[in-house]
């Protein structure tokens, strides 16, 4: 209990910190602090925009997804489409991580296998199909193409590599985060 306040207080300082340090900054026109103030500003901006419409989402997959389907196309089946089905749902995630992660704690507690969980997690930061038809409109397509099929192996084997693992040592998400 002791440690949990002690962290909060620690997170509050640091905070008031930055508030210190970010009106000083502006008070005195020091120009790295004016602009870390506005990046703030500008990513603070971004998660009210994306995260509440995000968990909305994820709220609504928690009630609609039923667990025998999440667990027939993502869980404990050798079959390979899993892989595919977690690329395929990381792909249309928007959000990055801060809808991937939740999103992952979901499909863990719908039933599905570590290795498609880590599969979705790390195919969502490479996948998105925004992301993807900027980078193949500014590189070109032959790049995209290259970057995409030479990623799909190291994502597969990876979370196959680290999903037997878990499975083995038998390890549990908790329940819930402090």
């Amino acid at each position: 209990m002791k440690l949990k306040k002690y962290k909060k207080t620690i997170n509050l300082i640091v905070f008031i910190s930055f508030l210190i340090f970010s009106v000083v900054s502006l008070v005195t026109g020091y120009d790295l602090g004016i602009r870390i103030w506005d990046n703030f500003l500008v990513f603070a901006k971004d998660m009210v925009l994306i995260l509440p419409p995000a968990f909305a989402l994820i709220g609504l997959f928690d009630v609609w997804a039923k667990r025998d389907k999440v667990e027939k196309h993502l869980g404990n089946t050798n079959n390979p489409m899993r892989f595919i089905w977690s690329i395929l749902l990381a792909s249309t995630t928007v959000g990055g991580t801060f809808v991937a992660f939740p999103l992952a704690n979901a499909l863990h507690h719908k039933g599905a296998k570590y290795s498609s969980i880590l599969t979705y997690i790390t195919a969502s930061s490479l996948f998105m199909i925004p992301m993807t038809i900027m980078e193949a409109s500014m590189l070109g397509l032959k790049f995209t193409l290259i970057r995409l099929l030479g990623s799909l192996p190291f994502i597969i084997g990876g979370a196959i590599v680290l999903g037997h693992y878990l499975e083995k040592s038998q390890y549990k998400l908790p329940d819930i985060l402090e």
